[in-house]
């Protein structure tokens, strides 16, 4: 049986990207395949930034962003490009789970440190704080656009071949090996990896038997810092369900400085249900003045003004765990909830692993049933 490669992977995101280059370091042969050009604005991978938060209380989620951060330093030194800032991470709000958190990073030996608000207010005169602040300083921002292109580079370099703008139609199991079926003709792989993010339903619920996942259209937004010497930790902030001032909110904010845009600054998860294929990519204009009226209150740094909106996808889980599972020669990636991209070098390696017959950790392995 002819292959056209070891292993082929569906999706040339930041998640298919990763298997790719995965693949490579263990000197394997990569076809990716990816429906739309390079660097498209379609899906969840684009943008400058991402927050690349270690604390997390579960061992699962942390077994892989602590690997992951050995290989995106790793992915650093191969690509000669910076990929992490490491500014630190704060996490402030009303959090009950921030001393369970805490603990879990002290097991680890992970630096964290609590903060008065006060304290916090004086070192990070951008932002306010009510309640005591969890900082990560060995934390920060991914350089997400750079991110995917080191990716791209590297795995290249090594001989993976990026074929852009190539849909895929259709993924099979056939003999025990990957099948794939596009209109420029049938691909065969050894395995395969498919990762496709918002599609992933429409792609895959007819072979495959899927957890429920739900597309939102998601819309942070990129605010001017004000004239002054601010320094910005990316961020979490979590609103206090008995205090009538954070009615308005809904649902926790992400942010970070992103260099050349602005401070980053979004709800998380709550943008409307959508159609990958149907968006509107425009911000609710109710949700937009709930978050300008959150600068306005909370980031005193920023000209709330300036909101200059930005439209990503979300696919998530109903737990927010990623699905990390294999059907028949598929390793399947899907449902990242809006946090996935911080993890991305540990889950190309999981599912490059999954695709070959290693388990993933329960926690993201549902049972995918083939049809």
């Amino acid at each position: 049986m002819r292959f056209d490669a070891d292993v082929i992977v569906v999706g040339g995101g930041v998640m298919g990207s990763a298997a790719a280059w995965a693949a490579t370091r263990q000197g394997l042969s990569v076809l990716l395949l990816e429906r739309f050009e390079a660097g498209h604005t379609r899906g969840a991978s684009h943008g400058a930034t991402r927050n690349f938060n270690t604390a997390y209380a579960t061992d699962d989620h942390l077994d892989l962003v602590l690997e992951a951060r050995g290989l995106w330093d790793e992915l650093q030194e191969a690509s000669g490009r910076v990929l992490l800032d490491l500014v630190g991470l704060v996490n402030h709000g009303f959090d009950p789970s921030l001393r369970t958190t805490a603990e879990a990073l002290r097991r680890r030996g992970i630096a964290h440190s609590f903060l008065h608000p006060a304290a916090a207010a004086e070192r990070w005169a951008g932002m306010r704080f009510r309640t005591e602040v969890l900082l990560v300083p060995d934390a920060g921002r991914v350089r997400a656009a750079d991110a995917l292109a080191a990716f791209r580079d590297v795995a290249t370099a090594r001989g993976a071949q990026f074929r852009y703008s190539t849909a895929v139609r259709d993924v099979v199991t056939d003999a025990g090996t990957a099948l794939v079926v596009t209109d420029a003709g049938e691909f065969r792989g050894r395995y395969g990896v498919v990762t496709v993010g918002a599609w992933s339903e429409k792609l895959l619920s007819a072979r495959i038997g899927l957890p429920r996942l739900v597309v939102t259209q998601e819309q942070p937004a990129h605010f001017a810092p004000r004239a002054g010497e601010f320094s910005w930790p990316s961020f979490n902030h979590t609103p206090d369900p008995g205090e009538p001032g954070d009615a308005y909110w809904y649902s926790p904010v992400y942010g970070m400085l992103t260099p050349g845009e602005g401070v980053k600054a979004g709800w998380h998860g709550t943008g409307p249900v959508t159609d990958p294929d149907a968006r509107t990519y425009r911000p609710d204009p109710v949700q937009l003045a709930a978050l300008q009226r959150y600068a306005r209150e909370w980031l005193p740094g920023v000209d709330a003004d300036s909101a200059v909106p930005i439209s990503c996808t979300y696919t998530s889980t109903d737990t927010a765990d990623f699905v990390l599972a294999r059907s028949g020669a598929w390793a399947v990636g899907a449902g990242f909830s809006g946090q996935g991209f911080k993890f991305a070098p540990a889950v190309g390696r999981t599912l490059l692993d999954v695709a070959r017959g290693e388990p993933a950790p329960p926690r993201f392995s549902p049972a995918l049933v083939a049809r």
